[in-house]
């Protein structure tokens, strides 16, 4: 790591908690690569303080920041800007300083679709099913969306979150009109036809790692070839994973979202390229992958 001194800009990341973040981690290993006089740190803000630490931050002339939960959606009355994609999933996980003030993104949305994109798939044949209907299925079905997906189905637990889910598309007609959500009974019948299968529920991750939001039973209707998507990046592979692998599916982890995601942050923040590969082996190192 570069010598730390008084002319040093600061980054960061905000949540709590915040010590299992492995953003420090891969953005301080680019900076290094880059030979910037930067240092990204994980900053603990709980609940009640997240207005104290946006006036600090102000003071301290930090240069930008991540945001984990629970500020992605309580950030917002404090920035003065934030981008149309921020307006659709609800959610800031991306802030940096302006002439004007506090700007906001969610760079979500472009971490999810960057491992798609590597695929030689016709998006607009495929009709993708997304597990979960919370804050990350907002960012995927927006992902979806610019793929240019002709149908998203959207699978709960919860009718009347669902219904909640639903409804909060209604007022843009370009999603409203392709999304379709259903109770959890419907994978049976779902599964079989879709060629992507995207887990946005925590299920899996630890202390519960033998644990899958789809069965054995389930999973072996997924047809061969077609693409699983774990947004969880540890463990890795996740059971879900694991499942998906054994009826001959494409897999992708939550790592590849997660570097592509902290890529596009750190370039907003430098305002230059920045070494992607050089992020996703330091995280692949620290995981013993």
């Amino acid at each position: 790591m570069s010598l730390i001194t008084g002319t040093t800009k600061l980054l960061g990341v905000i949540g709590d908690p915040v010590k299992h973040s492995l953003s420090p981690l891969m953005h301080n290993r680019a900076i290094e690569e880059l030979g910037l006089d930067y240092i990204y740190l994980p900053l603990p803000v709980t609940q009640g303080n997240l207005a104290k630490a946006i006036a600090g931050f102000e003071a301290i002339s930090l240069v930008g920041f991540n945001i984990t939960i629970p500020h992605k959606q309580a950030i917002i009355p404090y920035l003065a800007e934030v981008t149309p994609t921020v307006h659709m999933v609800g959610a800031v996980n991306t802030v940096w300083r302006t002439e004007t003030g506090w700007k906001g993104t969610n760079t979500d949305v472009a971490g999810f679709i960057a491992p798609l994109q590597t695929l030689n798939q016709d998006w607009s044949k495929i009709a993708p099913v997304i597990l979960g209907n919370g804050g990350a299925a907002r960012a995927v079905v927006i992902g979806l969306v610019e793929l240019g997906c002709p149908q998203i189905h959207v699978v709960g637990r919860n009718q009347n979150k669902l219904d909640k889910f639903s409804q909060s598309w209604q007022s843009n007609f370009q999603i409203s009109s392709i999304l379709q959500t259903h109770l959890w009974e419907k994978l049976n019948t779902l599964i079989p036809d879709t060629k992507l299968l995207v887990n946005t529920t925590p299920v899996g991750m630890s202390p519960q790692i033998e644990n899958s939001p789809v069965d054995a039973s389930l999973m072996a209707k997924l047809s061969p070839g077609a693409i699983a998507y774990d947004l969880i990046y540890t463990p890795n592979p996740t059971k879900f994973l694991q499942l998906a692998k054994e009826q001959g599916a494409i897999a992708i982890d939550g790592l590849e979202m997660l570097v592509q995601q902290g890529a596009a942050a750190l370039k907003i923040w430098l305002n230059q390229p920045v070494p992607i590969e050089t992020m996703r082996e330091s995280l692949r190192v620290y995981l013993n992958l």
